[in-house]
């Protein structure tokens, strides 16, 4: 696949906002596009998995094995949410849920060794490409990232929420 050709500006050049929105007009919609390419694996075709399936998918293979309730916490859901989310991904064999040996009335979530590497496969890019784009920065840079994506995602929102 050929390489995106280069950003005409950089952000970093002078603190211009507008010569920053135009390089994030450029690299949003390529980052988007590359996203919606990344083929689904076959074994996982039919299953019709949604965007918030894959960000549980994605947290469950990056943190391990969790509560109901904290994957609730993660994905800034209700548990109930969290609860219909697992129960519609353990029927299609993408999860496990199992009693928690301490507490029997805590569910314990987790990717199914035999369903980890096609998941790893296809999920696994989106987080190195994070932590490429963000282990250089410092903590506050990383944070500063995070909350400019979290405001224009919200920003978004407001836009088309009537």
């Amino acid at each position: 696949m050929a390489a995106a050709p280069p950003v005409q500006s950089d952000p970093a050049d002078g603190g211009d906002l507008d010569a920053a929105i135009r390089t994030l007009l450029l690299v949003l919609p390529r980052a988007v596009g590359r996203i919606k390419r990344m083929e689904v694996p076959e074994e996982l075709r039919e299953m019709a998995l949604a965007p918030r399936h894959l960000s549980l998918l994605s947290f469950l293979l990056l943190d391990g094995p969790m509560t109901v309730r904290e994957l609730a916490d993660r994905l800034e859901v209700a548990p109930t949410t969290a609860s219909l989310l697992v129960g519609e991904l353990s029927r299609k064999g993408v999860l496990d849920r199992r009693e928690d040996e301490r507490d029997r009335r805590r569910r314990i979530v987790s990717v199914p060794e035999a369903k980890r590497p096609v998941l790893e496969r296809w999920l696994s890019p989106g987080a190195r490409a994070w932590r490429t784009a963000l282990a250089p920065l410092q903590p506050a840079e990383r944070a500063a990232v995070v909350r400019a994506f979290t405001a224009y995602e919200a920003a978004l929102s407001e836009g088309t929420e009537e």
